[in-house]
């Protein structure tokens, strides 16, 4: 996908998700109060890739990925329709030779959930290597919200209130959090919905 490409795939997906509700994966909720949410995800698809940077760049970099194979990086050009919320997770990359002394590094998985009338058998194949396709299990997972701007200080202060307000509860997870966002970047601060989210034992 050539610069000019991505420029004008990511402008149809701003005025397309000003005009239209965007598809999230299926959930309900199971209970509720000032400070989490959990719910219940049921089983959806993601496209995925791993990035081996800092939070901020690791988000855009494999925003530009991912958009360009739902924006028709894949076998056949399809276009496929843009859901939310776009999720960065901490991980360890695996490194390969000829780096061997660094066995692992830090990065980020980034996801875009698929709109759910696709299949694993029907979501067509990426063209770049970079891309993987994949189900994510049902789970139970407690969530905060809050809006205003992406940063990382807010990210780690809510983080400390979800574990604290679960810890209090006598709940127990497992797994990295899972930053998710909902809304573009030309959305006003106050308006965006930011998320974060732990897995439940």
């Amino acid at each position: 996908m050539t610069r000019f490409q991505f420029l004008t795939a990511f402008i149809l997906f701003l005025v397309w998700s000003h005009v239209m509700a965007i598809d999230e994966p299926p959930y309900t909720v199971v209970r509720a109060d000032d400070t989490l949410e959990v719910r219940h995800y049921e089983p959806y698809l993601v496209a995925e890739t791993l990035v081996d940077a800092s939070a901020d760049e690791a988000g855009n970099q494999g925003f530009r990925i991912l958009a360009g194979y739902i924006f028709g990086g894949n076998n056949g050009a399809q276009r496929i329709e843009m859901t939310a919320p776009v999720a960065l997770t901490p991980t360890k990359i695996a490194m390969t030779a000829p780096v061997a002394q660094r066995a692992s590094a830090g990065g980020y998985l980034i996801q875009f959930a698929m709109p759910r009338k696709w299949t694993l058998e029907t979501l067509p194949v990426p063209t770049d290597p970079r891309v993987t396709l994949r189900a994510m299990p049902a789970r139970t997972i407690a969530v905060i919200r809050y809006s205003g701007f992406w940063s990382q200080s807010r990210y780690e202060d809510h983080l400390k209130t979800l574990k604290d307000a679960l810890a209090q509860r006598g709940q127990t997870w497992h797994g990295e959090p899972v930053w998710a966002r909902y809304d573009p970047p030309w959305k006003p601060w106050f308006l965006r919905r930011n998320e974060i989210w732990l897995e439940l034992d």
